[in-house]
């Protein structure tokens, strides 16, 4: 079976959303053999509790990959408990033990009896690799994309079925790699202060076998949205 060409699939996919933000790829590994560089930095000393990182918290890495493709382990996501526990890196028990999950608890930005509910990847990495998607060069499960008002528009017009959720921001990334369902995230408090995301972006997860599928349905759907486009511009008019 040939290689899926994301390159390509990435192409189009800005084509019709015209993205301000690259897509990013995202890939879940057995093992970090074979992996792309690491993506390195100092981590600062550990906190009372152990926590520290390669960055503040994994969704950081969002960030950086529209720059440039990478692998991390555990230890690089280490400072955030909670995403340690989306990704699969952290049990529920060591995740609920840390003294972020504490912080968070006590100042009722969330609920112990949530915890159970939050969607993780199941099965733990050895690495978890990003990068652009255009020149990823490993298979990536999840697709990555920051979008404005308008193309989350898009999105849910070509994707009824669109799920939305909200805090923590991270867990779309298991809806996507487990469930194989796409997902888009308001964004959630913690993950806006770490990673700076404007506030006009919100977040969204496409399975990555399921990229194609999106964009046919996007070429679908824009067909319709610029025929009301044009239907709306002229009738407009009439009230200049």
């Amino acid at each position: 079976m040939a290689a899926t060409n994301y390159a390509a699939l990435d192409a189009e996919l800005n084509t019709l959303l015209k993205l301000a933000v690259p897509a990013i790829g995202i890939a879940f590994r057995k093992d970090a053999a074979g992996a792309p560089p690491p993506h390195g930095g100092a981590k600062p000393a550990a906190t009372a509790d152990g926590r520290t990182g390669a960055v503040s918290a994994g969704c950081v890495f969002w960030m950086h990959a529209t720059e440039r493709e990478f692998s991390t382990v555990a230890a690089d996501h280490g400072n955030c408990s909670v995403g340690s526990l989306t990704h699969g890196f952290k049990t529920l028990s060591e995740a609920a033990a840390g003294a972020d999950v504490a912080a968070l608890v006590q100042s009722e930005w969330v609920s112990p009896e949530v915890f159970p509910a939050i969607p993780t990847v199941k099965e733990k990495p050895g690495s978890v690799v990003y990068g652009p998607l255009a020149k990823l060069s490993v298979e990536p499960d999840v697709v990555f994309l920051r979008v404005n008002g308008k193309q989350l528009m898009q999105l849910h017009g070509a994707l009824p079925e669109l799920r939305f959720e909200g805090k923590p921001q991270c867990h779309i990334i298991p809806i996507a790699k487990e469930a194989g369902a796409f997902a888009a995230s308001t964004g959630c408090m913690l993950s806006r202060v770490r990673t700076g995301m404007s506030n006009n972006e919100v977040t969204c997860a496409v399975p990555a076998r399921r990229l194609g599928e999106l964009i046919e349905r996007l070429k679908k759907t824009q067909s319709a949205d610029l025929a009301v486009a044009s239907y709306a511009s002229d009738d407009a008019k009439r009230f200049a």
